[in-house]
Formats: structure tokens, C-alpha cells, sequence
């Protein structure tokens, strides 16, 4: 369950991003989360125990250093007793990014120990964590640890898992368009419509502020899906490997400078852009 904030309104930011976000030119999603962070000011903790390439903790270090932050400090245990001795390599941090891979070696390792109890009060407290394709999953109390790919929502077709638990608003899926992933979302809410389904392109990110309202920051869209009104799912009738009916679902897609509000379940659009005449 997310820790509770002694002041909601102080809760640091949660950032899920669809993976492949843009390191190399503008660098907008990673930009806007280091100036959140404080930027020379700032220490951003790099978590990247989803990931087995060994190059993955240096190339978020040189990212991160090469976009003003004050400091970059790299949380890396590769086992669960790793992770029992890690948590003080959080203490001070202004930010917390956790690196893409598999979502599952983050719960595995991660869930339970002293590292994701931390993690949790540091957001309570003011704590900006981002997540990138796999830690963007791993961010929610109900993550979708693995499943099928395909349009049409199918029973079995995902698996779910506890995740950190920072929002428990959202069921996160990440490289949504590039890897056809609307079918395994919709069946992950068929089995509970109680959260808001996130799908994140990639190169695109929600940032979501302590009032539970987000913006979207990116070059691709968030999809949306809000089954709160569903009138009908067959999920529970279902034989595995079938489609699941679904009628009533709400959907929406979000692109840069979209707004949701997560509590109220209302989307806002971008601010149309000004065309000047002869351009």
C-alpha cells in the first residue's frame, strides 16, 4: 500500500515512462525530471536492478551528470539480502529512477525488503521516484509482471503481480503502441475495473503530481482505459485463451500537454497550438 504522506499536498511526484525515452537529443522526459529533482542541488539515486546489462548503472550516472545533477549515486543489489544492506544509499536523495528490464526481478528482489519501505516514505515525503519500461510497471500497487501481446483482451493473457506500491490509481503497461499491448491491459482491469488503466508509448511520460492530477511530457500518447463504469465483463466465464467481452469501457488518448485527474477520472486536452499566418 502506498505510505501515507503526513502532508498530501508535499507527496513527491511518481513518474512512470514508457521506456526508449529520448537520451540523446532534447531529452525532455529526463530534463523536466532532473530540474524537479533540484539539479546541482539535487542527488538522484539511480536503481537499476531490473536490468542485467552491466553497462546500464555508468550510462544513467554520465545521463544524469551530463544534465546538471549535483550528484548521482547507484542502488544496485542483485539479490534480496543485497537489498536487505542497500537502503542507505537512499538517504539524501532528492530523486529516484529505476531503470528498465524486467519488472519481475525488481519484485523479487526488492519486495518486502527495507529498500521498497524506504522508497515508499521517501515519495510519501517529497521524493520524486521515475520509472522507465520496467520500473514504470514495478511503480503501482498492481503490476502487470508479464502476458501476450495483441489487441483483444484474453483470459489468462496476463499475469499479475504486487508491485512497489507508490499509487494504487494505476495499472502501468509500457511500450504500449510499439509492442500492441491494449489487449493485456483491458484484460488486466476485466479482472478488477477498481483502477485506471495507463498505457504508455514509449518516449512518453505521466507526470504525476501530488494531487493525483498528471501531465503528459513526450513524442508519443497515453492511453487511458477507465472500466469504473464498465456494464459487463465475461472475464469470470471465460475459458482461458478466449476473448473476454467488455462493454462500457471509457478510453481515452492523452499527448504532450494533456492532463488527467486520476481521482476524478477526467481528462483535459492539450492547449491547441498557435498558428501564426504566412508560416
Amino acid at each position: 500500500m502506498p505510505a501515507r504522506p503526513e502532508h498530501p499536498d508535499l507527496r513527491g511526484y511518481i513518474i512512470p515512462i514508457g521506456g526508449a525515452e529520448d537520451k540523446l537529443s532534447v531529452r525532455g522526459i529526463l530534463r523536466r525530471f532532473t530540474e524537479l529533482c533540484g539539479g546541482k542541488a539535487g542527488r538522484i539515486v539511480v536503481v537499476p536492478t531490473a536490468s542485467l546489462d552491466p553497462e546500464t548503472p555508468d550510462r544513467y550516472r554520465a545521463l544524469f551528470t551530463d544534465l546538471g545533477v549535483g550528484e548521482v549515486a547507484i542502488c544496485n543489489p542483485r539479490s534480496r539480502q543485497e537489498a536487505h544492506a542497500a537502503e542507505a544509499v537512499l538517504d539524501g536523495a532528492t530523486g529516484v529512477f529505476l531503470t528498465g528490464g524486467d519488472q519481475l526481478r525488481l519484485s523479487t528482489i526488492l519486495g518486502g525488503t527495507p529498500v521498497a519501505r524506504r522508497l515508499r516514505r521517501m515519495n510519501a515525503d517529497g521524493v520524486h521516484v521515475a520509472g522507465t519500461s520496467a520500473g514504470a510497471a514495478f511503480l503501482s500497487e498492481h503490476m502487470i509482471a508479464f502476458g501476450k501481446e495483441g489487441g483483444t483482451p484474453v483470459a489468462g493473457q496476463c499475469t499479475l503481480a504486487a508491485g512497489l506500491g507508490l499509487t494504487n490509481r494505476l495499472v502501468i503497461d509500457q511500450h504500449f503502441r510499439q509492442r500492441d499491448r491494449m489487449g493485456r491491459l483491458l484484460s488486466a482491469l476485466a479482472y478488477n475495473p477498481f483502477a485506471i488503466g495507463m498505457g504508455l508509448d514509449e518516449d512518453t511520460a505521466a507526470f504525476i503530481r501530488p494531487d493525483d492530477v498528471f501531465e503528459v511530457v513526450g513524442s508519443g500518447g497515453i492511453t487511458i482505459v477507465d472500466a469504473a463504469a464498465i456494464e459487463h465483463s465475461s472475464m469470470a466465464t471465460t475459458n482461458e485463451g478466449r476473448p473476454v467481452e467488455m462493454i462500457g469501457v471509457r478510453l481515452h488518448v492523452l499527448v504532450q500537454g494533456s492532463v488527467f485527474d486520476l481521482h476524478h477520472r477526467r481528462a483535459q486536452p492539450a492547449p491547441a497550438p498557435v498558428f501564426v499566418e504566412g508560416t
